[in-house]
Parts: C-alpha cells; structure tokens; sequence
C-alpha cells in the first residue's frame, strides 16, 4: 500500500516540498543580507545621512540603529 500511495500522493506533495525549499531559500537569503557587515555599514551610513539631511530626528536615528543592529544579531531561526 505504501507504493500505491506514494503514487498517489506524489502530484501533491512534490509541489509543497518545492515551495517549503523556496520559502528556505528566500529565508537563508534574507538572513545572509541582513548580516552581511557591507549591508549593515549601508544601513547605518543611510541612516546617517538622513539625520545629517535633517529627514529624522536623533531619537529616529537611535530607534533606526538599535534594528538593524537587532536585525544583525537576532539568532537564526533554524
């Protein structure tokens, strides 16, 4: 019976696993961008120049860098 349902079942679990690896892989590269120390340094320089531009106040520049410094060291969630 395990053949015949295997058979069965196979047009509909192949595309749920094909989405769950697609939202992993979307994750995985999330996570990578969001730790990469050039992305960061990038944030935080434009984060910077808005508040030097006057766009944002400085407690907006402080709330602005404790996330993305919480973004960068937030444990991953796997």
């Amino acid at each position: 019976m395990g053949l015949l349902t295997t058979i069965v079942a196979w047009p509909l679990v192949v595309p749920v696993r094909g989405l769950i690896w697609l939202g992993e892989l979307f994750q995985d590269q999330i996570e990578m961008e969001t730790r990469n120390p050039a992305s960061v340094r990038r944030h935080l320089e434009e984060i910077e120049a808005a508040r030097e531009a006057g766009e944002i106040s400085e407690e907006e520049e402080n709330q602005a860098v404790e996330r993305v410094l919480e973004l960068m060291t937030a444990p991953t969630r796997r």
